[in-house]
């Protein structure tokens, strides 16, 4: 088929797709794979069939025929399909296609690594390069919107992990202080402009960002560290680092970034830091949304739906029906008001505590 426009890759699922395979990574689904992509439709079935008829069992001693967790026959893995159709099977969506907020807000880092992660060891296709270009990072108004509810999540959760502590929760205190460096972590790849893998890889990957060496001590700390208060002061250097990346990104930053938690003896996040990157929202579709519900990865860490592409993308239901109703009417009516364990605008200055 000489004339046929075709990608072909190593894209897809596999620790290989991002570069962190090693000896036990071969213990399944290991062979010689392929992702062979055509702009034609009507190609897929031909060069499938091509394919089955002409590879071999073996390749220089590997296998090329071999069963694997989705597919028990022992037939080649070279995944043939136009560059549309594999990103909807990994994205839940077609990114040829110009791309809404709320189709951004239901995908997730691991589903754009799957398409933008591997190599391309040739591209004669019109789309793949322009999708990965695409796929890259996310919109500005939906970047802010997103790194809003990440340090929201932070100022919710930050106060309690002492609150917890000085009423004898050791356990509880520790939970919370590795749930707050997690999220810390992920807004490090926020900051970044890099999409974070799935839990097994993410350490790995967060080690790879620029931040990483001010960042690991203090994520380290706040974990490990035996009394709260060191803890809560890891949890505070990792704010405070984080909020300088963000301010030489041009985005804003209150000044002080970690602030007194009302009169108690913890500190939190300022709320200027998620409203101020809220404040900056100019895409009417952003801006009508819930301020702290985030991406379908800021609601669940459930693996069941977040590596299914239908469920994720079934989620995008609730976010039109907050944009289609009133978004900021009832108990999130927006940054000033309190959302859950902690107040959005935590400090000294007067007012109802309706936190912890």
């Amino acid at each position: 088929m000489p004339r046929l426009r075709y990608a072909a890759a190593r894209l897809g699922s596999g620790s290989d797709v991002l570069g962190f395979d090693d000896v036990m990574s071969r213990d399944h689904d290991w062979g010689c794979r392929l992702t062979l992509l055509v702009d034609d439709p009507g190609a897929v079935p031909v060069v499938g069939r091509l394919l089955e008829r002409g590879l071999p069992g073996h390749y220089r001693g590997y296998p090329v025929r071999f069963p694997v967790t989705w597919d028990a026959s022992d037939t080649h893995n070279v995944e043939v399909a136009t560059v549309a159709g594999f990103c909807r099977s990994r994205l839940g969506l077609d990114p040829t296609r110009a791309l809404s907020a709320v189709d951004w807000l239901c995908l997730t880092g691991q589903s754009v690594l799957e398409v933008t992660a591997g190599p391309v060891f040739e591209d004669t296709t019109a789309t793949l390069a322009p999708v990965r270009a695409t796929l890259r990072r996310y919109p500005p108004d939906v970047e802010r919107y997103v790194l809003a509810a990440w340090w929201r999540r932070v100022s919710q959760w930050m106060p309690v992990a002492g609150r917890t502590a000085a009423r004898g929760d050791g356990t509880g205190s520790r939970i919370l202080g590795a749930r707050l460096a997690e999220d810390l972590c992920r807004l490090a790849f926020a900051l970044s402009r890099e999409w974070a893998p799935y839990a097994k890889w993410r350490g790995t990957a967060f080690a790879r960002l620029d931040i990483a060496g001010a960042l690991e001590g203090p994520l380290a700390a706040a974990v490990a560290e035996p009394r709260w208060q060191d803890r809560e002061q890891a949890l505070a250097e990792a704010v405070l680092t984080l909020s300088r990346l963000q301010r030489r990104r041009g985005l804003p930053v209150p000044d002080p970034a970690v602030i007194p938690f009302w009169d108690r003896p913890y500190r939190t996040v300022d709320e200027g830091l998620s409203a101020g990157l809220l404040a900056g929202v100019r895409d009417p579709e952003v801006a009508a949304l819930p301020p702290g519900a985030g991406s379908v990865e800021q609601w669940s860490d459930n693996v069941d739906v977040l590596t299914a592409p239908d469920r994720r993308t079934a989620l995008a239901a609730a976010y039109r029906a907050w944009i289609g109703g009133d978004a900021r009417t009832g108990g999130d009516a927006g940054v000033s008001r309190d959302a859950g364990p902690g107040r959005s605008r935590p400090g000294p200055q007067g007012g109802t505590d309706h936190g912890p």
